[in-house]
């Protein structure tokens, strides 16, 4: 079978069953597990998979609703490398939050299936990704969804994160400043980031470059709020520099 035709039945797989694996595919093709990562390899490079731990998701998998998918496709190097650090930090804790938005999706498309964990969000797409790992515990935040992030907002998801006690919160933002902190354009998403970091004992921010120096509507944190800041090489030197004047920690992927 050429490289080609292997790859192809390997997307028709993939679709067919929302996940392939290494190992599994290896043995139905009779090749080594080393041809398999380069051929799922191939395919995350023409965008037609992600690649998660031991194997691969459609890509459609994570194209729920326009902003949704539209936000995954921008800058998708650059967050796929956020959340790979991101992972690192998740260390020995039992129950992680991941908020709403592309990168959160990026950081469930990481997670270690046969790792048990428990998962706390609002966001729909994060758990769609993650509802097929047998040893990962999910639990969906409720209140109204928001359309186009498919995530709950509000004091709903809010009232139910003061009642939990999280080990690591990662979170987004539409806005990063040394001055202004943490927001976001929406006060009802702004509720459910604030109950976030209340309820967290470490709080890692992910945000590539494009959200430094900017201001949103509502700020939902200040950045010394944060234990982590993980982005791009590119992000804005001097914003970097103020942020960490501050005592906070900054990573540059």
């Amino acid at each position: 079978m050429y490289a080609v035709e292997r790859r192809q039945q390997i997307l028709a797989i993939a679709r067919r069953d929302g996940r392939v694996a290494v190992n599994d595919l290896a043995g139905s093709f009779l090749v080594a597990p080393e041809t398999v990562r380069r051929d799922l390899a191939d395919l995350a490079k023409q965008g037609l998979v992600n690649r998660v731990h031991g194997g691969a998701l459609p890509a459609d998998r994570i194209g729920f609703e326009g902003t949704v998918s539209s936000r995954s496709a921008r800058n998708q190097p650059e967050k796929t490398r956020i959340a790979a650090r991101a992972r690192a930090e998740i260390r020995d804790a039992e129950v992680i939050f991941l908020d709403e938005g592309s990168t959160a999706v990026m950081v469930a498309l990481t997670l270690d299936p046969e790792r048990p964990l428990t998962v706390v969000t609002g966001s729909i797409p994060v758990v769609t990704v993650l509802n097929a790992h047998p040893r990962i515990s999910l639990i969906l935040l409720g209140g109204p969804v928001r359309s186009g992030s498919l995530a709950a907002a509000g004091a709903l998801p809010a009232g139910m994160l003061s009642e939990f006690a999280i080990d690591v919160a990662f979170l987004g933002a539409n806005g990063v400043t040394a001055r202004h902190g943490l927001s976001c354009p929406d006060l009802a998403v702004a509720t459910v980031k604030t109950a976030a970091v209340a309820a967290s004992r470490r709080r890692v921010l992910l945000a590539d470059a494009t959200k430094f120096g900017h201001d949103a509507f509502a700020r939902f944190a200040r950045v010394t709020d944060m234990d982590l800041i993980v982005t791009e090489t590119s992000a804005p030197g001097g914003v970097v520099e103020a942020i960490r004047k501050q005592g906070v920690q900054v990573v540059l992927t």
